[in-house]
């Protein structure tokens, strides 16, 4: 299994691997969880001699805002390889400067209006690009990015997707299959006789009809069972169909909310809320997303990011038995669409060293591409997180998935305005789950509205 280990390192890179090296001529980092020294070694050796690493860095420092850190933090992941190669090699370090979520954009303006030279910002969240052009609060990387460069030349085509005005704004370092898992407890699903939903992915057999049989199955709210918890599942089987619900075409904003592909998506959506099988508001539940509930087997799946299982605490959530597999297929769809993450950056107005940030993600890429780093990186998740070989594989097949049909949706992207609409439980995405408003009633409230809000943003 060490074998299969590490061929899958390199996807895994992309979203949580972490290492540790000292570099030979610059200080040595005072991180609080260090890897071994032997790791550190082979580390050290991939900074050295990685030819594509090139040049030097005369600024060595580059401020990062953002809600988590790039160090290592209390998750228990080690010091992130990309990190540590960006010490050895270039002498460099990440400042972190720390912004709270729901204010990050407001605390990032306030950043730039004081000069206080941040350089970058994630892109993984995906509401960055375009309103982050439009209010010039992130500047094109085309002067920073050589995407002729060995290193980034594989990305150039998802980097193309987030496009503004001709100029390129998101440094993409991986497209990422983790954006939105199923998760789940084996314990549960094989005390109520349910099939397994990994056994049910590997035979080809994943889809919306055996997910909401078993939903369906097992769902009984007046003896305590739930259906699907969380608040991220409408966007996360929306993602399926394959259609966004706004695009980007030619650099253009795009109204996709009367697609055919969206109407059936969101019909069995409200077929899914108007027969209690999503859990928020239904019977005793409340409208508090309970992941440990997951564990009690009080509810039968949590959609969420693969962030909840990035970390030493997944278990006291979702129990000792806890697994995840993809969202499930829309049968009706050409291809199996799940919903793409994307590890990545956007390169901040004001910011002081852009060419720090070109370097570290120079460094992020080598981490994931790197074969040395390969046999080196899978190991923490095991370790650190203490996942199995089965957890690790489907990550890795998550990601394949991701990286075979990379499609985005912009609807958090583009302005407050069409977010707060969109993201509504009223006539949005959201309100057809609940089981009380048909799409077509929706797209008759709000689809003038997102029209001239999208044309206003493509000027």
């Amino acid at each position: 299994m060490k074998k299969t280990r590490n061929a899958i390192a390199a996807v895994l890179l992309a979203s949580i691997v972490s290492g540790a090296l000292v570099g030979c001529g610059s200080t040595e980092p005072t991180y609080d969880n260090p890897l071994d020294s032997a790791t550190a070694a082979e580390v050290a050796e991939i900074a050295a001699q990685d030819e594509r690493l090139t040049g030097e860095l005369e600024n060595k420092t580059i401020k990062w805002m953002a809600n988590w850190d790039i160090n290592p933090d209390a998750t228990g992941k080690k010091t992130p390889i990309e990190l540590e190669i960006f010490h050895s090699r270039y002498g460099g370090e990440v400042e972190y400067h720390q912004v709270d979520w729901d204010a990050r954009y407001d605390q990032l303006a306030n950043a730039i209006n004081s000069g206080d030279g941040i350089d970058f910002f994630p892109a993984s969240d995906l509401d960055a690009i375009p309103r982050g052009a439009i209010k010039e609060m992130f500047v094109p990387i085309d002067d920073y990015i050589d995407f002729s460069d060995p290193l980034f030349s594989d990305m150039k085509e998802i980097m193309d997707q987030f496009q503004w005005k001709d100029k390129h704004y998101v440094i993409v370092n991986n497209v990422t299959g983790d954006n939105c898992l199923v998760i789940y407890n084996r314990d549960t699903i094989e005390e109520n006789g349910l099939k397994d939903p990994a056994k049910l992915f590997a035979e080809g057999n994943w889809n919306w009809d055996t997910f909401t049989e078993m939903l369906q199955q097992f769902v009984d709210p007046e003896n305590g069972q739930y259906g699907i918890d969380g608040w991220w599942f409408e966007a996360g089987l929306s993602a399926t169909c394959g259609v966004p619900y706004i695009g980007m075409e030619n650099g253009k904003l795009v109204n996709n909310l009367k697609d055919p592909a969206i109407e059936r998506l969101q019909n069995w959506m409200f077929k899914l809320g108007s027969t209690n099988c999503v859990a928020i508001g239904v019977g005793d539940y409340g409208w508090t997303a309970t992941p440990s509930n997951i564990k009690e087997g009080k509810t039968l799946f949590y959609p969420c990011g693969g962030w909840a299982m990035y970390n030493n605490t997944w278990k006291n959530d979702f129990g000792e038995n806890a697994m995840f597999v993809p969202m499930p297929k829309d049968p009706n769809a050409s291809e199996y669409y799940i919903p793409c993450g994307l590890d990545g950056y956007v390169m901040v107005k004001g910011g002081q060293n852009p060419e720090g940030v070109a370097k570290f993600a120079a460094c992020k890429r080598v981490t994931i591409t790197n074969k040395r780093a390969d046999e080196i990186a899978t190991e923490g998740l095991y370790d650190d997180y203490g996942w199995t070989d089965e957890m690790v594989e489907m990550l890795h097949k998550c990601h394949e998935m991701a990286q075979a049909n990379p499609h985005y949706d912009f609807y958090t992207a583009v302005s407050t305005d069409v977010k707060d609409i969109l993201d509504s439980n009223e006539n949005g995405i959201r309100a057809a789950s609940k089981g009380q408003t048909q799409w077509s009633e929706s797209v008759g409230v709000i689809y003038s509205a997102i029209d001239a809000y999208l044309n206003d943003a493509n000027g």
